[in-house]
């Protein structure tokens, strides 16, 4: 196990300094920052290795194509995918989802039929099914949050019915930090009858999935947010599932044959990774499952946690969004506002004392909606942050509120 300082000296972003103070970097569940083995291999395969994959038979080709294929086997490890031809590489979570909303829906969707997301979930696990139901004359149904920011899941029986041919719900909300009951929701989605994708751009960061156990039919993350590249992403996919849906894109790659008479498709994966792919980047999402299989400090990630939890709950100045029922069911995530001060306010002078964070809607309009806010700041929390951080954030937070109250 490497000791936090170890674990801090692997990212060279955190030894910046910002307005002449330390950076202090919370704003993880945007992106995270990327070790220097990350940087490292992305360079050398960019510098050394840059070539087309699987077309050429030249050496350069062979040695690009063999370190985009090691990827997806880390991927279908890390996941504990049944076949390395459920993982389809994609630029993120957001083109993972688009995906399935395009292919899914053109292949199982009908006039009529009806699409359920939630209300804590971000706009791209939200607009692409808005933009399927109307091209499909679908109906897209929300299962709602409580007050304290968990899944209305007492809901959602009654809220599934015979058309209801897919649910798209986070592992964890980017903006609420609760650890949703997703292999609940899967095995009652599944009882009747409903395919159910889980938006795992969180979730693959704050204790990873077992696919196989989840038994979910879609799951998708975005590679930035767990050490890789920006630019990386999967969709992992049952395989039925993936056998029967159309195409998303068209292109090199993705094809048997072709005839203007007509055409064939590739076996998968390929069918669905049309044209040239990230041939420097989606590589180094094996380095980073690795790295991040090696950090083992969830101790003193849960340490952090209930330390800030514990002063943001405590403080009557605050209103904090996602109340854990129990620590267990919220990762080191939180969001909140401040009466009487504007979160863009709070986050300019956050960030004038060094630290980042995120202020604004968050890409959930919705949820802000049911809050009644119009944006809310964000302090999200990763292993390489550590407790000095953490009372340096509230210490700076109290500053913060004093100036604007």
């Amino acid at each position: 196990m490497m000791a936090i300082e170890e674990i801090r000296a692997q990212f060279p972003t955190l030894a910046r300094t910002v307005y002449g103070k330390p950076l202090v970097y919370l704003d993880n569940a945007a992106t995270s920052m990327r070790p220097r083995i990350v940087l490292e291999r992305q360079n050398e395969l960019a510098s050394l290795h840059n070539a087309n994959i699987h077309r050429a038979v030249h050496a350069l080709a062979g040695e690009a194509t063999e370190a985009y294929e090691a990827a997806r086997d880390a991927v279908a490890r890390h996941l504990n995918a049944a076949s390395r031809r459920e993982i389809i590489f994609t630029s993120g979570t957001t083109a993972s989802i688009n995906l399935v909303a395009f292919s899914f829906g053109e292949t199982f969707v009908k006039p009529g039929d009806e699409i359920l997301v939630s209300e804590a979930e971000h706009h791209s696990n939200i607009v692409p099914w808005q933009m399927m139901c109307q091209r499909k004359g679908a109906v897209l149904k929300v299962l709602p949050v409580d007050e304290e920011g968990h899944l209305r899941t007492d809901l959602l029986p009654n809220l599934l019915s015979e058309k209801t041919k897919l649910v798209a719900i986070s592992q964890i909300s980017n903006v609420l930090g609760i650890i949703n009951p997703v292999k609940d929701v899967v095995s009652v989605c599944h009882s009747n009858g409903s395919k159910v994708l889980i938006d795992g751009a969180q979730g693959v960061v704050h204790g990873g999935v077992d696919v196989q156990d989840l038994d979910c039919d879609f799951y998708a993350f975005s590679g930035h947010k767990v050490y890789a590249a920006t630019g990386t992403g999967v969709l992992y996919g049952k395989e039925t599932l993936l056998e029967q849906m159309v195409p998303y894109m068209g292109g090199g790659e993705m094809i048997g044959t072709v005839r203007f008479t007509g055409t064939t498709y590739a076996p998968l994966p390929a069918k669905f990774e049309a044209g040239t792919q990230n041939i420097n980047a989606q590589p180094t999402l094996q380095t980073a499952l690795d790295f991040a299989a090696g950090l083992q400090n969830e101790a003193y990630t849960k340490q952090v946690r209930d330390f800030v939890l514990e002063a943001l709950t405590a403080d009557p100045r605050i209103k904090l969004y996602g109340v854990p029922r129990g620590t267990e069911d919220k990762i080191a995530l939180f969001s909140f506002t401040a009466e009487g001060a504007h979160h863009e306010d709070i986050a300019l002078i956050l960030d004038k004392m060094g630290v980042a964070v995120r202020s604004g809607q968050m890409c959930a309009e919705p949820l802000m909606d049911r809050f009644g806010v119009t944006g809310m700041v964000r302090a999200s929390f990763a292993p390489y942050n550590t407790l000095e951080e953490a009372e340096i954030f509230l210490k700076a937070l109290d500053k913060a509120l004093k100036l604007l109250r």
